[in-house]
């Protein structure tokens, strides 16, 4: 492992996230891996809230897989995930720049391990 700290990593603002899973598929697409294994899961959060209700919450979170889709970023392109979330929730970029806009509580900032 590198003492290098990585340049580029998501911003996820998971107050959005919809449950579709479709970051998932992408991601295991994308490398041809079978169902279930992922650079990305998409984990669902029940709180339960007073009255007998409850709140539904997804939190799509990058695995120990997830290496920001090196072959399509150096290519130019998007990693699978952003490219395919259909609520747009994830965003690829420098983390210096990501972490300015972190601007609301349900947002994460994640980057690969190296």
């Amino acid at each position: 492992m590198s003492d290098r700290k990585p340049e580029y990593g998501l911003l996820i603002d998971y107050e959005y996230c919809t449950g579709c899973h479709t970051c998932e598929v992408a991601c295991s697409q994308e490398y041809g891996w079978e169902p279930g294994m992922a650079g990305m899961k998409v984990i669902e959060v029940v709180e339960p809230l007073p009255k007998d209700k409850a709140y539904l919450a997804y939190i799509p979170f990058p695995t120990e897989l997830c290496m920001l889709c090196a072959r399509r970023t150096k290519k130019g392109l998007e990693p699978a995930c952003v490219k395919h979330c259909m609520a747009a929730v994830i965003k690829h970029g420098r983390i210096e720049d990501l972490a300015k806009e972190m601007d609301k509580p349900r947002m994460v900032l994640w980057a690969p391990r190296r």
